[in-house]
């Protein structure tokens, strides 16, 4: 596995890698580890005072702080990694490198600005999700889980980004621990709270509780016919978790109370913009969650518009 890790010299980053050092089960199956840092061009009238080559040695500098740090907790665990820096827009440069480099996935760690915020502040996890061509892990500003077996929450809602996490899991089980434990969390439609019409748009009689539940109950059971026997066949112990109302702010209420390590979702690869308007769960995940999340990408993510 080859695996890509951004870091600076924030938190973050530090209990990004801190967290790949803790993979031993992972990390014992050869896997190849890049370092990159991304640092913001100067300004052009920068290099006109001070010259290319001072700037350039600049970014080497700052850089070798970055890569010092890193060092010392890898070199800990006995890893040994390659070392790249580039200069520009960060999660482009990221996205690009990822590819360029053939990462299987991609580690780093976030602010946990929220959506909005995020949107305007260019948040650089959020645009990674949104161009990564791999599976992107967030590591929160919050320490993350150290230990080899995890408690992991996997989204599921019947569609295909679900069933592309749970593909992901059953085709990396070592990056999750040899005992991990699998909780699939699935958000059902809030019946209670939604008023239903018939073809005509008439509001139809209101439903009884158990008619409310049996729609709960079949949804439910409609997505855990998506993935439940995949994790069976693959002799992994799951249990499965009905929810009522929005998936984000009940899937992260859930993992907060019941001692989640990990969430993995299934993201749709909209750009920045468009997961805003249209109010990606995986997005929202990553904007407001204190727990580590595991996005994986389903089909080609979309490339953001060049500006004219």
């Amino acid at each position: 596995m080859k695996i890509l890790v951004p870091v600076d010299l924030s938190s973050g980053s530090r209990h990004a890698v801190e967290f790949l050092a803790s993979r031993k089960t992972l990390l014992g199956a050869s896997a190849s580890i890049e370092l990159l840092n991304v640092q913001t061009p100067l300004k052009h009238r920068s290099s006109i005072l001070f010259g290319q080559g001072a700037i350039d040695r600049y970014y080497e500098e700052h850089a070798e702080r970055v890569f010092t740090r890193c060092r010392q907790v890898l070199n800990s665990e006995g890893l040994f990694v390659r070392e790249s820096i580039q200069v520009g827009v960060p999660d482009q440069k990221i996205a690009e490198e990822a590819k360029r480099y053939g990462a299987d996935l991609i580690v780093m760690g976030t602010r946990g600005l929220g959506a909005l915020r995020g949107l305007f502040m260019t948040s650089v996890s959020t645009g990674v999700i949104s161009m990564a061509c791999c599976p992107v892990l967030l590591v929160k500003e919050k320490q993350g889980p150290l230990g080899d077996d995890l408690h992991v929450g996997v989204c599921v809602d019947g569609s295909s980004y679900g069933a592309a996490a749970a593909q992901y899991i059953l085709k990396h089980p070592k990056l999750f621990g040899r005992n991990a434990r699998f909780d699939l969390i699935n958000v059902v439609n809030d019946y209670r709270g939604a008023a239903l019409t018939n073809v005509t748009g008439i509001a139809m009689p209101t439903l009884s509780d158990q008619e409310i539940t049996e729609l709960e109950q079949n949804d439910f059971k409609d997505a855990m016919s998506k993935v439940q026997p995949l994790f069976e066949r693959a002799k992994l112990e799951t249990h499965g978790v009905c929810l009522v109302g929005n998936p984000a702010s009940e899937i992260t209420a859930y993992a907060e109370a019941n001692g989640i390590d990990l969430l993995v979702t299934g993201t749709h690869g909209y750009t920045r913009l468009k997961s805003a308007v249209m109010g990606s769960t995986a997005q929202t995940l990553a904007a407001h969650s204190s727990i580590p999340l595991l996005v994986v990408q389903s089909g080609k993510p979309e490339q953001p518009q060049k500006q004219p």
